[in-house]
C-alpha cells in the first residue's frame, strides 16, 4: 500500500490528514509527542471569537477516523524510491510513501534569552504560553491571586535582529490584546498595560478586539520598547519604558509581567531539509516554491508544506494551507498515473 506521510500532528497535520483521507488516499500521521494538537492543544481559547481551543482539537480528531496515527514516533530516515520515499520511523515501522506533507510547525522563542526582561529570574514574569496554561487551570503559582497591575511586552524575540529573528510573528499583537481582555474580565479593578512597537492587526475582527480593549476595558497601550525590568523589594516587577508618542519616560510597578514570545522556526527543519535535499529560507523556515501562488509546494517533487513550517501563521491560515496541501498532493498523484 502506498501512503502519504504527514509529518507533524498539530492542527496543520491533522487537517491535512483528514482531507487526504476524504480524497481517498492513505495518510499516515506522524507525531513525536503522545498527543495530537501541537501548540493549539496547550492554548485556552482562540481569537477573535474566544473559541475554546480544545473544541477545535476535538473537531479535527473526529475527522481522523481510519487514519493511521503514529504517536510518540519520529522520522528517522527518508530513503528515495523510484516514486516517492521509504519513511523509516523511530519505532521501527517503515512506510512506502508516494508523497510527504511536512507540517512540522514552529517553536516559541526562548524568553530566557532576553535576560533584560527577567524570565526565569523574577518570580512574576511569565510568557504568553504560561498565561494560557493558567487560563486553562494549571494553577501556575507565578500568577498572583488578585493582581492590581499587569503588563504585556510585545515582540519578545520577534522583529529583533540581535535575537536572530527579524520577522514579525504575526499573532503576538492580537494574542496580547486577547489575553489583556481576559485578565481585565477576571480582575476588573486591575490596570492593564500593553508595551508595543507597532500594532499589527490585519485579520478579520482583529481591529474590533483592539477597539474593545481600549473603549470597553480601559487597557493602556504604550508605544515604546521596554528598556528595563527589575524586581522590587516587595516582589513586584518594575518596568521602565519610553512612551514614544508623548516623548516621555514611563515607570510602572506590576504584579505580573507577560512576555509575548515570538514564533521561530522548528529546529527539526534543518534535519528534514537535508534528508530531502530541500533548501530553507534565511529565517530557517521551509522555502516554498514561491510565496504567492505556491506556498504549499516545495521545489522537491512529492514534498508539500502546510502551516507554520513556512513561517508565522494564524489558525485560519494554517487550516487553509493544510487543505491546499492535501489537494496539491491529490493532483500530483493524479498526474503521475
Amino acid at each position: 500500500m502506498d501512503y502519504i506521510a504527514v509529518v507533524g500532528g498539530g492542527i496543520a497535520g491533522m487537517e491535512a490528514a483528514a482531507q487526504l483521507k476524504a480524497l481517498g488516499l492513505e495518510p499516515v500521521l506522524i507525531e513525536r509527542s503522545e498527543a495530537l494538537g501541537g501548540h493549539v492543544a496547550s492554548w485556552h481559547c482562540l481569537f477573535p471569537d474566544l473559541t475554546p481551543a480544545d473544541k477545535l482539537i476535538k473537531d479535527l480528531e473526529s475527522r481522523l477516523e481510519g487514519v493511521d496515527i503514529q504517536l510518540g514516533a519520529e522520522v528517522s530516515t527518508l530513503n528515495p524510491l523510484r516514486k516517492g520515499y521509504s519513511v523509516v520511523l523511530s519505532n521501527g515501522k517503515v512506510y512506502p510513501c508516494r508523497a510527504i506533507v511536512l507540517a512540522t510547525g514552529f517553536t516559541l522563542f526562548p524568553a530566557q534569552r532576553k535576560e533584560e526582561y527577567g524570565y526565569g529570574i523574577y518570580d512574576h514574569v511569565i510568557t504568553n504560553r504560561d498565561l494560557e496554561g493558567w487560563f486553562g487551570g494549571n494553577g501556575d503559582s507565578r500568577v498572583p491571586e488578585s493582581p492590581k497591575a499587569v503588563g504585556f511586552v510585545h515582540c519578545v524575540g520577534s522583529r529583533d535582529i540581535k535575537a536572530g529573528n527579524a520577522q514579525c510573528s504575526k499573532v503576538c499583537c492580537i494574542t496580547a490584546i486577547k489575553q489583556a481582555i481576559e485578565m481585565k474580565e477576571r480582575f476588573p479593578g486591575a490596570e492593564i498595560y500593553c508595551f508595543y512597537m507597532d500594532l499589527r492587526l490585519f485579520g478579520k475582527k482583529y481591529e474590533d478586539f483592539y477597539i474593545r480593549a481600549q473603549r470597553d476595558c480601559g487597557i493602556h497601550f504604550i508605544r515604546g520598547r521596554v528598556s528595563e525590568v527589575a524586581e522590587t523589594i516587595d516582589g513586584r516587577v518594575q518596568v521602565k519604558a519610553e512612551d514614544t508618542l508623548s516623548g516621555k519616560p514611563i515607570k510602572v510597578r506590576l504584579d505580573l509581567l507577560v512576555l509575548m514570545a515570538g514564533i521561530v522556526c522548528n529546529p527539526d527543519s534543518e534535519q528534514f531539509s537535508k534528508a530531502v535535499s530541500m533548501p530553507l529560507d534565511d529565517d530557517g523556515f521551509f522555502r516554498s516554491r514561491n510565496n504567492i501562488g505556491d506556498i504549499t509546494r516545495s521545489d522537491r517533487p512529492g514534498v508539500f508544506l502546510a502551516g507554520a513550517c513556512t513561517g508565522a501563521k494564524t489558525v485560519p491560515e494554517t487550516l487553509a494551507e493544510a487543505r491546499s496541501a492535501a489537494l496539491n498532493v491529490y493532483q500530483y498523484l493524479k498526474g503521475q498515473k
